[in-house]
């Protein structure tokens, strides 16, 4: 992917706290690193778990970040005060779909049904032509397995077509993540129909 401009990589990734230790390491690992390649990070703009990890590992680092959160949230005192560059929406779709615009490429850190959703959306969207973008998928501590294997057996049903395994690439670590997004660039893909 090239550099030469500003590239946004919006990361989908989860605000809970009480987690394993190892997690929270590959997400400030992952910030720093996208600070590092001068990627700008566009994430929720949340202040704990991954989120928190992910924008300190950046800022840390020299990066820039973008947090995009519903005005619910800021409400709630969710959004994270080092940023300083916040965009508030109207809602959460509003929210999805203005970080999916403002993306260049996407990578899923490991999360809850939230962080689900939004990466199982950008999928949606890439199976029906909507984007083009490259979704990568970090699957720290095999997190993402039980996913992976969920997607493959809809593929062995006929629910998917065997090339929409190209949806998304899978990385180990943060480092593998971004030599892919280094290196991936969107695949002409299969129509759904």
């Amino acid at each position: 992917m090239k550099k030469d401009n500003q590239v946004n990589v919006c990361v989908f990734c989860a605000s809970s706290a009480n987690i394993d230790v190892r997690y929270l390491e590959a997400a400030r690992e992952l910030g720093t690193l996208l600070a590092q390649g001068r990627w700008r990070c566009v994430n929720g703009g949340g202040a704990v778990g991954l989120m928190g990890a992910l924008t300190d590992g950046a800022l840390d680092a020299g990066g820039e970040v973008t947090g995009v959160i519903p005005k619910f949230m800021v409400d709630k005192g969710w959004c994270y005060d080092r940023l300083e560059d916040v965009i508030v929406t109207a809602d959460m779709h509003q929210r999805k779909q203005m970080m999916s615009d403002m993306a260049d490429a996407v990578i899923a850190l490991p999360g809850g049904v939230g962080t689900l959703e939004e990466l199982l959306e950008t999928l949606t969207w890439r199976q029906l032509g909507l984007v083009k973008k490259p979704v990568i998928i970090l699957n720290t501590l095999g997190y993402y397995d039980p996913l992976l294997s969920m997607l493959q057996h809809a593929i062995d049903e006929g629910f998917m077509k065997p090339s929409h395994n190209q949806l998304w690439t899978v990385a180990a670590t943060p480092q593998e993540a971004i030599d892919r997004l280094a290196d991936d660039s969107a695949v002409e893909l299969e129509s759904k129909y």
